[in-house]
Order: structure tokens, then C-alpha cells, then sequence
């Protein structure tokens, strides 16, 4: 998981049925662009709306329309630890090089409770396991020692996408983990700075949209190139910022759908974002496009 990998929106049709050829046009985009990876069905892919069966028909299409040409991760998570067991016992892995897998959500256990749940859930798959902390979403913060702890205690757990957003707790995952556990950045504005951390990488949402310029600001930083990667950075750092002014994956979706690669829908609970946030999306593309 070194590098870039890219949260995958789910495109919908105007009757919020999914778009897959919108689906196949991102897929393309973002392997032509030169990303090292791509994520079914993470947060930014809308999974909480998608019924099982739709969800197993995006899995089977990402995995059909890369065909081998990029690796792939899954997201695999929920706040039911025995319903996670009981889907992973049915997920066909064929394919997928890894899950990734969010921290348990709303029930906010304690430290003990995310440790235990990681555990239960490592014995049922046939792939390593990305551990993902978004404390902003989840309502509860795997600190860096039950990072550690995890990461020491099975083989399974090969990273962690961290986006706490705290500088301090990836120093401390990162002054302590094992040698091969990776940890990855979930912020994309903050993954120049983790990667002069040692990060490994990063789970991307913009990227979608940018996958040359990102990833090759991502593959500078790792090869300590640094005062290059800061050109890229601060060329992307407006709109990186600028697609989450009303949450995700609104903006992304309006920067793809202006880009012709997929149409301007969301499920609810989301609503497509304001027509002041369409226009300052629609400046920072403008400008964007002159600065690269």
C-alpha cells in the first residue's frame, strides 16, 4: 500500500439507480493517471446506502473492469461486529488484495472494545487488513496504542489509514510500529507533510479528479524530493481542501461530474452541494487548470 490509492465515488443515474459506465470512465481515469491502487466502496463511495446486493454488484464490477491491471482494496466495515463476521464469511476475495476496514462507528467502544472487535473480525479474512481511524466520522479515536497493539498482535493488520488529523499520534504510531505496518494518510491537505513523517502513502479523494498531478506529488515526497512535491502541493492545496466545504463526496462528485466523467447525484441523507460551493469549486478547477 505505498503510494496513492484513490476512495472511489459511486456514480448514480438521475434515478439514483448506479452508474456503472460512469464507473468504468473514473476506474480508467485513475489507473491511466498512474494511482497505485483503488478502494471499493469506502466512505466516499456512499456504501451506507447501497444494499447488499448492490454493493456486491460494485465489488464484481471494479473488479471485472480493472482486470488485473491495478490492485485492489475493499471496504469492509460496520459498528455490528457479528453481521461484519457473518458478511465477511460470504465476501468473495478473488481479486482484492486487501479490506479496509473503519473503526466501529456511533456505539463509541472504548479502547478495549475497537482491539477486541479487530481481533474477532482478523480470523475471517483471506487478506490483510488496512485499520482505519476517522474519529470525525466514527465518534470515537483509536489512539495510537491500541494502534500498536493491533499491529503488534496479528500479522493480518498490515496498516492503518489514520485520519485524525493529529500530528502527534501518527508520530507515535510511527516512532513504534512494527517495521512492516505501514500507515497511511486519510487527509488529503495533510499528506505532504505525513509523508516527511514516514508514511507510506495515502487514501486519496481527490485524486479521482487529479491522478497524475497527486500521485506524482505522493511518489516525490516518498523519494524525499521534497521542495518538487511542494510545488504539486500547494498547486492542488485549495481545491483538496475545497471539495470537502460541504462534506464528502459532494464536492468531489461536482469536480467529476464538470470533468464529464460522471453526473452530479447523491443518496440521501446527502444533498448536492450549493451553487455558492459549485462556483468556488468551479474557480479553484479554473485556476487549477492554469497553475498545472
Amino acid at each position: 500500500m505505498r503510494g496513492t490509492g484513490v476512495a472511489l465515488v459511486t456514480p448514480f443515474n438521475k434515478d439514483l439507480s448506479i452508474d456503472f459506465d460512469a464507473l468504468g470512465r473514473i476506474i480508467d481515469h485513475c489507473i491511466y493517471g498512474g494511482l497505485e491502487y483503488l478502494v471499493a466502496l469506502g466512505t466516499t463511495g456512499e456504501s451506507v446506502t447501497l444494499s447488499k446486493e448492490e454493493k456486491k454488484e460494485v465489488y464484481q464490477y471494479i473488479k471485472d473492469k480493472t482486470a488485473g491491471r491495478i490492485p485492489l482494496v475493499a471496504g469492509l466495515g460496520g459498528n455490528n461486529t457479528y453481521e461484519l463476521i457473518e458478511t465477511m464469511k460470504q465476501f468473495n476475495f478473488e481479486g482484492y488484495n486487501a479490506l479496509l476496514s473503519v473503526s466501529p462507528y456511533y456505539n463509541k467502544p472504548t479502547q478495549e472494545g475497537i482491539f477486541q472487535h479487530y481481533m474477532a473480525i482478523q480470523e475471517y479474512t483471506e487478506v490483510p487488513i488496512i485499520l482505519y481511524n476517522v474519529p470525525g466520522r466514527t465518534g470515537s479515536n483509536m489512539t495510537a496504542d491500541t494502534t500498536l497493539r493491533l499491529a503488534r498482535a496479528s500479522e493480518k493488520f498490515a496498516a492503518i489509514k489514520e485520519a485524525s488529523g493529529n500530528p502527534e499520534q501518527f508520530m507515535d504510531i510511527m516512532n513504534e510500529k512494527p517495521a512492516e505496518f505501514d500507515v497511511i494518510s486519510g487527509d488529503d491537505n495533510l499528506t505532504l507533510p505525513f509523508l516527511a513523517m514516514g508514511m507510506s502513502g495515502v487514501i486519496s479523494v481527490i485524486a479521482q479528479a487529479y491522478p497524475k498531478q497527486f500521485s506524482s506529488m505522493v511518489r516525490l515526497g516518498l523519494d524525499g524530493k521534497f521542495e518538487e512535491a511542494r510545488q504539486i502541493h500547494y498547486q492542488l492545496y485549495s481545491i483538496m481542501k475545497g471539495i470537502f466545504m460541504e462534506g464528502n463526496p459532494g464536492g468531489i462528485k461536482y469536480v467529476l461530474s464538470k470533468m464529464g466523467l460522471c453526473q452530479n447525484y447523491v443518496r440521501l441523507p446527502l444533498a448536492p452541494i450549493s451553487k455558492n460551493t459549485e462556483q468556488k469549486l468551479e474557480e479553484m478547477m479554473g485556476l487549477l487548470s492554469v497553475k498545472c
